[in-house]
C-alpha cells in the first residue's frame, strides 16, 4: 500500500445482489507519515449514474513490523437496502458498500502480513466489534488484467475465508474473498463470493502510480510446518568429530514457529526448541529451550554479569546462527544493507554482544546437500572478555531452503563450521 503525496486510485465496484450498477470511487492520500496512511474517498464527479451508491469517507492504515494494519474508518452510512452487518441495526458501523470496505472486512490486523512469501498464512479479526474472523493465505503470483493495466500486471494473490456470526445480514458477511495486490500500486482487484450467493467485485480503473518489481516471494528461512533440515557441525579446535543434528519446523501460526532440534550422531546429545518470528524486519530469534549432554569442552561464554545458568551456549548450528544479533536474515535484503546491536535492547541484555551484520550479496556455495545460490550475511561480533564469543560469522541462506552453510571464525583461533547435509 504505497503512500506518495498526490497518489490517487479510481475503483469501480458492483454487487450482484444489492448494487448491480457500477459505482466509481476516487481515493486520494489525505494524510501520510512513515508509519501511517489516511485515504479519503468520494463518489462525486465520476459520472456515476442512477442506481450507483453515493458515499464519501476515510480509511486509516498503519505500517507495522507484522504488516499492514487497518486502524479506523468513517463514512456515510451504507444504503438502507444493504444487509445489516451487526446484531442490531442501530449504531452499526459495519459496511461492505465500498472498495476498501471489501478490502478490510474480516482482516483488519493485519490486513496484509509481510513479508509476502510462499507458505504465508495468518488469522485476523475485523468488523466494528472484531466479530468477523478470517483465515488468509498467499496463493502465489499471477498476471491479472484490470482497466488501469489493460496489458496485464503481475500481482500477489491472496485468499481469505471470512466468517461472521450473529449479524442480521447473515450470510452476506461471510464468504470467500480473493485480493490481487500489485507492488508499488496496492490492491487492483477484489472478488468477494458471499455465502448467500452474491458476488462483489472491485477493480482498479485508473491510478497515477506505476507497478514496481516485487521482491522475491521465496523465503530465505521458511517456517513451514514439517520442513526438515539436517546439519553437520564441527570446530577445528574444540570439536573435530562432527555433531549431526536435525531441525524440524513444528507448530506454526501467524508467522511465528517453533523449530525442534534433536541430535542424530556425534559427541553432542541435544534436544529442544527454538522460536522464530517472521516480519518486515526479517527472521527474528525469540527464544530457545534445549537440554544438552556432552563431553566436549567449549570455552566459556559471557556476559559476565549473568549467572552461568543463564548464559547461552554454542551447542547447535542454530546457536551459532542466532548468537548476538537480530534479525538473523532480513526479509527484503539488499546488498550493503547493515544493522547493529543496541546496548539498550534485548539482544545486548541476553548476549552482551556488540556488533554489526551486513548483507554481502549472493554467492554460489556447495554442501553435501547440493549446490546453492545463497545470500551471504556477515556478522562481526564482540563479547567483551570472551574470545570464543567474539569473531566473524558468515551465514549463507538459500531461498526456499534456509541456512545452508555457516562459518564462525572465533577470536580464540578456532573455526566453527556448519554444512547442510539433507533437506
Amino acid at each position: 500500500m504505497p503512500n506518495p503525496p498526490g497518489a490517487s486510485w479510481v475503483y469501480g465496484w458492483t454487487d450482484s445482489g444489492f448494487s448491480p450498477t457500477k459505482t466509481r470511487e476516487r481515493y486520494t492520500v489525505a494524510e501520510r507519515s512513515d508509519t501511517a496512511l489516511k485515504l479519503g474517498w468520494t463518489t462525486a464527479d465520476l459520472g456515476n449514474g442512477e442506481g450507483s451508491v453515493t458515499s464519501e469517507g476515510t480509511v486509516d492504515y498503519r505500517y507495522t513490523n507484522s504488516g499492514l494494519v487497518n486502524t479506523n474508518w468513517s463514512s456515510t452510512p451504507p444504503p438502507p437496502h444493504f444487509p445489516v452487518l451487526c446484531a442490531s441495526a442501530s449504531n452499526c458501523g459495519n459496511s461492505l458498500a465500498g472498495t476498501h470496505y471489501q478490502l478490510i472486512w474480516g482482516s483488519r490486523s493485519p490486513l496484509l502480513r509481510e513479508p509476502v512469501v510462499r507458505g504465508l498464512a495468518w488469522s485476523a479479526l475485523g468488523g466494528q466489534g472484531n466479530d468477523v474472523a478470517s483465515t488468509n493465505r498467499y496463493l502465489g503470483r499471477e498476471r491479472v488484467t484490470v482497466p488501469a493495466f489493460p496489458r496485464g500486471v503481475f500481482a500477489a494473490k491472496l485468499e481469505s475465508d471470512i466468517t461472521q456470526g450473529g449479524a442480521l445480514g447473515d450470510p452476506y458477511g461471510s464468504g470467500l474473498r480473493t485480493t490481487w495486490w500489485v507492488y508499488g500500486v496496492g490492491p487492483v482487484k477484489i472478488v468477494f463470493r458471499h455465502a448467500g450467493g452474491e458476488i462483489s467485485t472491485a477493480v482498479l480503473e485508473a491510478t497515477n502510480l506505476s507497478p514496481r518489481s516485487a521482491p522475491s516471494d521465496r523465503s530465505r528461512f521458511p517456517l513451514i510446518t514439517g520442513k526438515k533440515r539436517r546439519y553437520r557441525y564441527t570446530n577445528t579446535r574444540h570439536m573435530k568429530r562432527a555433531s549431526v543434528q536435525e531441525f524440524t519446523v513444528g507448530a506454526s501460526a501467524n508467522a511465528t514457529a517453533t523449530v525442534d532440534v534433536r541430535s542424530r550422531s556425534g559427541p553432542i546429545r541435544t534436544s529442544g526448541s527454538y522460536v522464530f518470528s517472521s516480519g518486515k524486519s526479517g527472521i527474528t530469534s525469540l527464544a530457545v529451550s534445549t537440554a544438552t549432554a556432552t563431553r566436549v569442552r567449549f570455552p566459556a561464554l559471557g556476559p559476565k554479569r549473568l549467572p552461568k545458568s543463564r548464559r547461552r551456549h554454542l551447542f547447535t548450528p542454530f546457536d551459532l546462527m542466532t548468537f548476538g544479533i537480530n534479525p538473523v536474515v532480513p526479509a527484503y535484503p539488499k546488498k550493503g544493507q547493515t544493522w547493529k546491536t543496541n546496548k539498550a535492547g534485548r539482544d545486548y541484555a541476553v548476549f552482551g554482544v556488540t556488533g554489526r551484520s551486513k548483507v554481502v550479496g549472493y554467492q554460489r556455495v556447495r554442501t553435501p546437500a547440493g549446490r546453492f545460490t545463497a545470500l551471504l550475511v556477515e556478522s562481526r561480533l564482540t563479547q567483551k572478555g570472551y574470545r570464543f564469543g567474539s569473531g566473524v560469522r558468515r551465514s549463507w541462506f538459500a531461498s526456499g531452503v534456509g541456512l545452508v552453510k555457516l562459518q564462525f571464525r572465533h577470536r580464540d583461533g578456532s573455526v566453527s563450521k556448519v554444512d547442510l547435509l539433507k533437506r
